[in-house]
């Protein structure tokens, strides 16, 4: 950990200082921060780099998309670069759509095709989770060559992961029933420690903002949903819909049984918002401190000297900080999801 670390901490510095050289030299001119945080921690179209002598280097990714008026379209998103239009199809700037692939329609409307491309961010999902797959290939093939050996390295590492998780988490939360639920909670944690951990790398396969899009945390809280619930107790059900409290709260108005039957949504909710919010916040604080930079370029050559020192020391601290967050919010994330699937399973 302290070698990833320090290899990150001096990478930030020397890629800050040369912002801060080229900012330098540059003419005074505005800086959009709202641009440019937004644009790196939304998904996109295509995967970018780096800024080369003026040139933007990235990788195009495939665009599939289907209009109503004349089917299914595929082809590369590098067609789309710089305002350009392909097949009537175009980014958004602005609006509800902005910058999505939309089209106009015969009568002049625009309007979203149906969009199944390969993004940024799925492209990121298909990273992880190779890494998953292989790490616990890996693993399993070490254990079956080796039996009854204890490991050393990064097999004893995951193993003393999967241990600690397993029984003092999963077991501690749910009870006697917790091997059902082991696989499914395990997946939870390594996936969303490996996305957190690949998005806080800056270069490619890095910096797709996988756990940061509300979308995946969404899935994930739904699958946690649909598992405390599909496998609850009927007595789970019944305090429910008839919770321990005192008649008046249950008659005339069923005013307890609507606040627990509230509470079944709000649970999964919390879980969504919580790690979507952590891990957009950690890199949006990052990319906002590493804009100073460029913020105070006009401001003079003392005070921008100043304010780089500055923001190579915040951004190394919070890059450190979202190290603790990765790991903390992939714990996290799985101890609530075990103690709401421990508290389905309620019993006389």
């Amino acid at each position: 950990m302290n070698d990833i670390s320090n290899s990150r901490l001096w990478w930030m510095i020397g890629m800050i200082w040369l912002c801060f050289t080229t900012s330098v030299k540059a003419e005074s001119s505005p800086v959009d921060v709202q641009e440019i945080v937004f644009s790196h921690i939304q998904d996109a179209y295509t995967w970018h780099i780096t800024k080369w002598n003026g040139k933007e280097i990235t990788i195009s990714l495939p665009v599939l998309v289907k209009s109503e008026e004349r089917g299914w379209s595929f082809f590369f998103s590098h067609n789309l670069h710089d305002g350009n239009a392909y097949d009537n199809y175009y980014l958004a700037t602005e609006g509800d759509h902005a910058g999505k692939v939309v089209e106009k329609n015969s009568r002049g409307e625009v309007v979203r095709p149906l969009d199944l491309s390969l993004t940024k961010n799925v492209c990121g999902l298909f990273i992880s989770c190779t890494i998953i797959l292989f790490i616990i290939l890996w693993t399993a093939r070490w254990y079956k060559k080796h039996p009854n050996e204890v490991p050393g390295g990064f097999i004893g590492l995951i193993e003393t992961a999967i241990c600690y998780m397993q029984d003092n988490v999963i077991k501690g939360a749910i009870g006697k029933d917790y091997k059902r639920y082991n696989s499914y909670l395990l997946t939870v944690f390594f996936f969303i420690l490996i996305n957190n951990l690949i998005g806080i790398i800056p270069v490619f396969p890095g910096g797709a903002n996988v756990t940061g899009n509300i979308a995946v945390t969404g899935v994930l809280a739904a699958c946690t949903f649909i598992v405390v619930n599909l496998f609850a107790t009927k007595n789970y059900w019944k305090e429910i819909f008839w919770p321990k409290a005192p008649i008046y709260l249950k008659l005339p108005l069923p005013i307890m049984p609507l606040v627990e039957f509230f509470g079944v949504f709000t649970k999964p909710f919390a879980l969504m918002i919580r790690l979507f919010a952590n891990i957009m916040a950690g890199h949006t604080i990052i990319l906002a401190l590493t804009c100073l930079i460029f913020i105070t370029t006009s401001m003079g050559l003392l005070v921008n000297f100043g304010m780089t020192i500055v923001s190579v020391f915040f951004s190394a601290f919070m890059n450190c900080l979202e190290l603790l967050v990765a790991c903390l919010q992939a714990y996290i994330f799985t101890l609530l999801s075990a103690n709401y699937i421990g508290l389905a399973k309620v019993e006389d």
